[in-house]
């Protein structure tokens, strides 16, 4: 699936499934405690936190694409063309960053 098709599809979903989106400050809030729980599997999977019994089924990879959901449907709808934008960030950081990490001796 590309990034355009994802687009729609989410867009698709939302309104036959979900009947609107909610507002956009709603979808941040949203957004904002998905990443939090990525970021929870990942301190305590990854990171130095214990993982709790009830922590160790988490699905990393779920939740994840919860986050892409929800970032999708705000790029929805604030008109935001997810695949150029991607692109252009890409440019972005290649003319930004090109030489630098190439040359950062703390990556080699």
């Amino acid at each position: 699936m590309t990034i355009s098709e994802a687009q729609t599809t989410v867009d698709q979903w939302i309104h036959e499934k979900g009947v609107r989106y909610f507002n956009e400050l709603t979808n941040t809030a949203i957004l904002m405690e998905e990443v939090g729980e990525v970021a929870r599997i990942m301190a305590r999977r990854y990171g130095e936190q214990s993982e709790k019994e009830s922590d160790k089924n988490a699905d990393l990879g779920d939740e994840m694409a919860d986050v892409l959901f929800v970032l999708i449907c705000l790029a929805n709808q604030t008109g935001i063309d997810l695949t150029t934008a991607f692109t252009k960030n890409l440019e972005k950081k290649t003319n930004r960053d090109g030489r630098r990490h190439l040359e950062n001796p703390k990556l080699h």
